[in-house]
């Protein structure tokens, strides 16, 4: 596994990956939002 954190512009671009993917929603629970999360986390840490 990555020691690399989650950065706001890696899970920006997962989420609009996964929203193109279906339709321009992203679940919630979704690997594009715990991504979205965890930049969140990292982001308030700095």
């Amino acid at each position: 596994m990555s020691k690399t954190k989650m950065t706001q512009k890696s899970a920006s671009r997962i989420q609009a990956a996964t929203a193109k993917q279906n339709g321009g929603k992203v679940e919630k629970g979704s690997f594009a939002a715990k991504a979205q999360k965890a930049a969140a986390k990292n982001t308030t840490k700095e």
